[in-house]
């Protein structure tokens, strides 16, 4: 059997107190932006196992196979004579058709380049290589000891000319031909050396932030909470489509920067190439945007389960005798909740050990409150009782009082 308890109406809140919170959860919301992003840069470019996965996902895209097939057969032709390779080969009365011969058999170069990076063997060459590449770079940006990739000369260089000299060798150029071509075939400049300080600050930088901000927009959104005495649930509603709009506004930030990048940086025949590969590199900031959309929406969802409706009284009303006389179910529930994201782990956040203990001590204090409140607003007999302190028994040989004395 439960009871209705009322309650009487909040005081409202000063000018300047609403003020403040509003303050606060705007400050929160932008910090949660930034935060978002340098969690992004730290989870995935950075990360060499992030970086390895989007490594497959790369290779196996058919527009990035295709680009790159005529990348590697472009820089083969514009360092080598190909088809003064190819003369010598020939007969004396077919050396006249030796640049044409060089012509025709660029698009078939291209197509073998494209059908061999299509094996799952040439795959997981590529996708070691750019692992290396970019365990390499991650050392020279966290100012770490690391081979293979070069400052002089004011730049940082990649070096694939052994990819080159690899792609020669598959089209039967001669070990003469393919020792003429120049060093800095299949060399790209990363960065140039006077960015270098600058990008090793903003990595140690990325760091520290990835962690504190994350304290810290919890911390400012607690903080408007605590401020909203006698509106916490209107405010935590508040914090919770803040939230929302936070992802939101981080998935539009990848879907236009993406945009603008590619159409300013990209050419028109590696446009879609490029977009595939930003999609793929951004990964991960889109799954955080996702989430992030999701757990706002979650919170909402627990303030308005809490609030003065109808329905969502009615609800509380049905499952109080659960929850406060058989609380070890309602927290089993939870418990086998918890185990089964980690086990599916639909985000990237719940795929490691701090995003299940933080999403698991932010729902048991959902729950720790709702159950408070189903306690105050609808107390079963038991509970009652469990709260009653025991009247202690009279001593022996106590006189009764007389009575209406």
């Amino acid at each position: 059997m439960t009871t209705t308890r009322t309650t009487s109406a909040a005081p409202r809140l000063s000018r300047w107190r609403r003020f403040s919170i509003w303050t606060l959860i705007f400050l929160a919301s932008l910090i949660a932006v930034v935060g978002i992003s340098t969690l992004w840069v730290k989870r995935q470019i950075l990360d060499d196992n992030s970086f390895r996965d989007a490594s497959a996902n790369v290779i196996a895209d058919e527009d990035v196979r295709n680009s790159l097939s005529i990348f590697l057969v472009n820089q083969l032709y514009d360092n080598v004579d190909v088809a003064a390779a190819i003369e010598t080969r020939l007969p004396e009365g077919a050396k006249s058709i030796a640049g044409t011969l060089a012509g025709a058999l660029r698009q078939p170069a291209t197509n073998a380049i494209n059908q061999l990076l299509a094996r799952p063997r040439v795959q997981q060459l590529f996708i070691n290589a750019s692992s290396v590449a970019h365990d390499k770079l991650v050392n020279v940006l966290e100012n770490k000891t690391g081979s293979g990739i070069s400052t002089g000369e004011g730049v940082v260089t990649l070096d694939l000319h052994e990819l080159v000299t690899e792609l020669g060798q598959q089209l039967g150029l001669s070990e003469e031909t393919l020792a003429k071509i120049p060093a800095d075939a299949g060399v790209i400049t990363l960065m140039k050396s006077n960015q270098l300080h600058a990008l090793q600050k903003g990595v140690k930088l990325i760091h520290v932030l990835s962690a504190w901000l994350l304290v810290l927009v919890l911390g400012l959104y607690a903080l408007a909470i605590f401020l909203a005495r006698g509106h916490r649930r209107e405010t935590l509603r508040n914090v919770g489509w803040a939230f929302a709009i936070v992802g939101l506004f981080v998935l539009l930030i990848r879907r236009s920067v993406g945009n603008y990048a590619i159409d300013a940086l990209a050419s028109p025949v590696n446009k879609k190439p490029a977009h595939n590969v930003y999609l793929i590199e951004s990964s991960i900031l889109h799954q955080i945007g996702i989430a992030t959309v999701a757990y706002g929406l979650i919170v909402v969802a627990g303030a308005v389960l809490a609030g003065p409706t109808r329905w969502a009284t009615s609800l509380r009303r049905h499952m109080a005798p659960t929850l406060n006389d058989a609380q070890a179910i309602a927290w089993g529930a939870l418990a086998g909740l918890v185990v089964l994201l980690a086990a599916w782990g639909p985000t990237h956040a719940l795929r490691t050990w701090w995003g299940v203990l933080l999403f698991a001590g932010l729902l048991a204090l959902g729950l720790f409150a709702f159950r408070r409140q189903t306690l105050k607003e609808f107390p079963t007999e038991s509970a009652e009782s469990d709260t009653m302190a025991p009247t202690p028994p009279e001593p022996p040989g106590t006189p009764a009082s007389p009575a209406g004395g």
